[in-house]
């Protein structure tokens, strides 16, 4: 698969204006550019299966100079005018796309700057002279109301012709999401796949001693930017999901130690209980459509799957088998539940119907098997395997196609990206018990550490922002 293979349609439908999330963006509609758009491609179906050889994509040069501006205006945006602005709006993409690890782009700090007319106009002879494939330009301007309008293009060199545009209306504070809506742009157009640099990742804050870790709640963009704490860590907190309209994130507290599950809301900042017990309780998660919770719970020496109302009541128990049951996690079209189970005598993976029917073992190689996620695509399962070390791996939902995606001391707590992409993880250093956030690639490369300000645990990836 090529580049020019993919889909080259591009939408500039509004989008609808955020609910919990940020008041953020409205489409704009650009001026188009001097380069034509390419003729329309031979529809080859898309792209199918979740696992590619990337090296092609990875010799792809994408140019990404410093974002215009029709005059240098103040704004609050980092940077205090439009012009630094610019320059940092191109640094956010160009950072997106290599840390991604399937392109090679050239950022703004090493490429000429451009004039405000050219955004439209590329002089595609120069870029070619630099080897470029691709060329990210785009321009930030400041509005009488102080808010800022960004646009972004994406050009093919070779072919001289425009690929896609898209613009925002963004108040100066969120000017990063324009960043990320505009790599997200070329991303998909690039790759066909769906974009997810727009998202945000909930995750568990730890700081402390080795035997007295203080948890809290704390939620992230996607590259680690504003990161914000929403809990004070006076109760342990873990566990943490975001709900799938990303209003809500629902975690695990021990508050006065007792387990209880709360759902935090993200727009009012309020949280209310959703069940609690003296009993060990773990794991929440959220059903697709945001009205189930599942948890476990331990009684009498067993502990077993729940459900529960995300609005609270009475729960329903969907395993009921001597030994440990945990970690559920429903497929995408919610009619399944992946769990982890030692009734065989060992940690391993089942898969059970949506009402606790139909429980039967899909893993059967060698080692444990824990912490299973269902990937957002369907087709995949990702899973702490434990043999010898831990170790990030995925299989497909029969259990067949094990890859390990990790080999360190200790991975666990896998996390799909919005796209099934990506994998997130938490990684404990052997000795010091210090944690964090990491990431790997569904094809195993392009590992790397997320910067978190203190130690981190217990990752949940949200949907791409509406």
């Amino acid at each position: 698969m090529t580049s020019r293979q993919t889909v080259l349609l591009f939408s500039l439908a509004l989008l609808p204006l955020g609910i919990a999330a940020p008041a953020f963006a409205q489409a704009q509609l650009l001026p188009p550019s001097a380069a034509p758009a390419p003729a329309a491609p031979h529809d080859d179906g898309g792209l199918t299966g979740s696992v590619t050889d990337d090296n092609a994509w990875q010799d792809l040069g994408i140019a990404i100079p410093t974002f215009a501006t029709d005059q240098a205006v103040p704004t609050s945006a980092d940077g205090g005018n439009t012009a630094a602005l610019g320059k940092n709006l191109a640094r956010v993409i160009y950072n997106d796309l290599k840390n991604n690890g399937l392109f090679k782009p050239v950022g703004p700090d090493a490429l000429p700057a451009i004039e405000f007319a050219q955004v439209t106009a590329p002089a595609f002879d120069g870029w070619r002279g630099r080897s470029a494939e691709m060329l990210v330009q785009g321009f930030v301007k400041g509005n009488p109301d102080g808010r800022l309008t960004v646009g972004c293009y994406l050009y093919d060199v070779q072919l001289g012709s425009e690929l896609g545009r898209q613009g925002y209306i963004v108040k100066p504070e969120e000017w990063r999401r324009a960043a990320h809506k505009c790599a997200d742009m070329v991303y998909s157009r690039l790759s066909g796949e769906s974009p997810f640099f727009d998202s945000k990742i909930a995750y568990i804050a730890e700081t402390g001693p080795k035997d007295h870790r203080r948890k809290q709640l704390a939620i992230m963009d996607s590259d680690g930017a504003n990161h914000r704490f929403i809990t004070n860590g006076q109760a342990t907190a873990l566990t943490p999901r975001y709900s799938p309209d990303y209003r809500q994130i629902v975690y695990l507290s021990y508050l006065n130690g007792a387990p209880r599950i709360y759902i935090y809301d993200i727009g009012t900042g309020q949280q209310r209980l959703v069940t609690q017990s003296t009993n060990p309780t773990f794991a929440p998660r959220w059903s697709p459509d945001g009205k189930w919770i599942l948890y476990s719970m331990a009684t009498g020496g067993n502990t077993n799957i729940y459900r529960v109302s995300a609005n609270g009541g009475p729960s329903q128990q969907l395993t009921n088998t001597p030994g440990i049951n945990v970690g559920g996690s429903y497929s995408p079209d919610g009619s399944k539940i992946v769990f982890e189970s030692d009734r065989s005598g060992g940690q391993q993976v089942y898969v059970m119907d949506a009402d606790g029917t139909n429980q039967k073992r899909i893993s059967f190689f060698g080692g444990r098997a824990a912490t299973p996620e269902w990937s957002p695509r369907g087709d995949q399962i990702a899973f702490t395997h434990i043999a010898g070390n831990f170790r990030i791996a995925v299989m497909s939902p029969n259990g067949t196609g094990l890859r390990d995606l990790t080999d360190s001391w200790q991975d666990e707590a896998p996390t799909w990206s919005p796209n099934g992409r990506i994998i997130q993880f938490f990684r404990t250093e052997r000795n010091s018990g210090r944690t964090g956030i990491w990431q790997v690639d569904l094809t195993g490369r392009n590992e790397r550490k997320l910067n978190t300000p203190v130690d981190g645990s217990d990752p949940a990836w949200g949907p791409v922002l509406p």
